[in-house]
């Protein structure tokens, strides 16, 4: 198209991290102003690097980065720096400050006209009118009047803390929800954002989503949200090697491409490759079909418990060995109630998870989810109803809080004791190998725990969770920090896997693929147990609540007495 615009352009950009770890390669790359761009590639391959040089933090590389002048560039990080003295309405604010600047001005030229010495100096007043007349031009093309409702849209459907929270009090999920809000309101031309959903809930994620659709400017994330770069993408940028290859269309587009590409370069097929191809088979498959596959999953718990494993195990990438064979129990809610102070997280809560079942919780953060996980565990227990897990159940869980890793020890160490083979279900594997699985190669395997990144934390814990030969797996966002790589080798895993799982997630795409159930947090302490997959849930919701948008987080009182 010819209105096309290039803004920005990079040519022969490296980047090498001292001794030698070199994680950008000659990258050439130029967008258009208004195109939408997901980045994808291995955890550590350099696209946090990459956005870093966009933004002009990062100056030490080689080669040439041009941007058009007169573009304003926005950077949400991963870890965002806000003043931790400011309230959360305070720094939300500062993304309207120019606006609110301009608001401020008419209202003072408004009460000087009720000034002597200005409504009897005829050249004051006409000086007064004219700027008047310029401001309420800037008010009415930036909507300045509907400021206050803008904001507030914008912190609810991003379930942002109450406005006068102080930052030093937030966690580190809800700054960030603070400081895309913020980004958000500035509306600059070009949007940066490292891991946007991160700490998002679905329904939050689904609403970011439908903005970015419409937003007039480039917006360049890295995510490896899948449904998150299908809807919003239009060209997929993808590091590998330190090599950055683009390619047209959104992620679906890009599976297919990749796909063919593999089998072109690859003379054996290896197990990579046959993952991709399932995931692309699934992405064709009918609503109707993906149903089918659920369902049958739910009457097939004999044949995937049953001790003919080898054969997945060699197809799997990730095979996850399947732990005691479960009875007919395995976890019983019913009419189960739990308060923390006088905040009622939930009330009535009654689910039966089956055999085989796969049940995915959602739900804004603080609804309660981590504390059923609490309950399950038997750390907590319900305030009324009866709360019961099977006597054949053996739970694979690692609590995040109080985990018992050795921060002295590496990763290796802490992941498989220090044994070169390990047992994984019925045959003994290497345990560099197993390590490797989840994206800690060579020198990563002998990192201390203690310096690791909450991101490399979580993949030490499902490592050490997946080997445990439970036949009930509780999962606490596994999806957090894990490259699409290994988020679909974990799906395979889990849809192969001859037990049930729990997981805490707000990663549709993973919801869609792997839940035979879903357990929503729907807000005023309810729970809903509902059998389907995340979109079919949605589509449920939407018949019984209405179409609307996400809301910050009500609780019922709880009323003593």
């Amino acid at each position: 198209m010819s209105d096309e615009k290039i803004i920005f352009s990079m040519a022969g950009v490296n980047k090498v991290y001292p001794p030698q770890k070199q994680v950008l390669k000659n990258i050439y790359l130029s967008f258009f102003y208004g195109a939408k761009i997901g980045v994808i590639g291995l955890n550590g391959s350099g696209k946090s690097s990459l956005l870093r040089i966009i933004a002009g933090l990062d100056k030490s590389y080689q080669g040439e980065v041009v941007f058009s002048p007169g573009y304003t560039v926005g950077y949400l990080a991963q870890e965002p720096e806000l003043d931790p003295q400011k309230t959360v309405r305070e720094v939300v604010e500062e993304g309207v400050a120019e606006i609110s600047a301009v608001l401020k001005e008419y209202e003072e030229i408004n009460e000087k006209f009720g000034l002597p010495e200005v409504y009897e100096n005829p050249d004051e007043m006409d000086r007064l009118l004219a700027r008047q007349g310029e401001l309420q031009d800037k008010i009415d093309a930036t909507g300045a009047w509907e400021i206050d409702s803008k904001l507030e849209r914008a912190m609810d459907a991003l379930r942002c803390p109450e406005p006068d929270r102080r930052v030093d009090t937030l966690s580190g999920g809800e700054r960030r929800r603070v400081a895309l809000c913020r980004l958000l309101l500035q509306e600059p031309d070009v949007l940066l954002l490292d891991e946007p959903t991160n700490h998002l809930d679905a329904e939050s994620i689904d609403w970011l989503e439908q903005h970015l659709q419409q937003y007039r400017g480039t917006v360049i994330a890295v995510t490896h949200d899948r449904y998150f770069l299908d809807n919003v993408a239009g060209w997929i940028l993808e590091l590998d090697r330190g090599e950055g290859i683009p390619w047209k269309g959104n992620y679906s587009s890009w599976l297919d491409q990749k796909a063919k590409r593999l089998a072109q370069e690859e003379k054996t097929e290896s197990k990579r490759q046959k993952t991709l191809e399932r995931e692309l088979e699934w992405v064709r498959m009918a609503p109707k079909a993906r149903h089918a596959k659920s369902k049958a999953r739910l009457h097939n718990y004999e044949k995937l418990a049953s001790e003919e494993t080898k054969e997945r195990e060699e197809k799997l990438e990730l095979f996850i060995p399947p732990g005691p064979r479960l009875g007919n129990v395995v976890i019983e809610a019913q009419q189960v109630s739990k308060a923390y102070g006088d905040k009622i997280l939930f009330e009535n809560l009654s689910f039966s998870l089956p055999p085989a079942g796969i049940v995915g919780i959602i739900g804004p953060n603080g609804a309660g989810k981590t504390t059923l996980f609490r309950l399950i565990t038997g750390q907590e227990l319900p305030d009324s109803g009866t709360f019961r897990v099977g006597e054949t159940v053996a739970l694979g869980y690692v609590d995040q809080l109080h985990d018992d890793l050795n921060p002295e020890k590496t990763v290796w160490e802490n992941i498989t004791g220090g044994h070169e083979n390990i047992q994984l279900g019925n045959r003994l594997v290497n345990s560099r190998a197993y390590v490797s699985k989840f994206n800690f190669n060579g020198a990563d395997q002998q990192k201390k725990v203690g310096v690791l990144s909450g991101g490399e934390r979580n993949r030490v814990h499902l490592a050490i969770t997946l080997k445990k030969g439970a036949n009930v797996l509780l999962l606490d966002e596994p999806t957090n920090d894990i490259d699409v790589n290994t988020l679909r080798a974990l799906e395979e895993g889990l849809e192969n896997f001859g037990g049930c799982a729990v997981v805490i997630s707000h990663d549709r795409w993973f919801l869609d693929r792997i839940c035979t159930h879903i357990l929503a947090f729907e807000g005023n302490s309810q729970v809903y147990f509902f059998e389907g997959n995340y979109t079919e849930y949605e589509e449920n919701r939407k018949k019984r609540l209405g179409d609307i948008g996400p809301q910050r987080i009500k609780y019922k009182k709880l009323v003593k007495g």
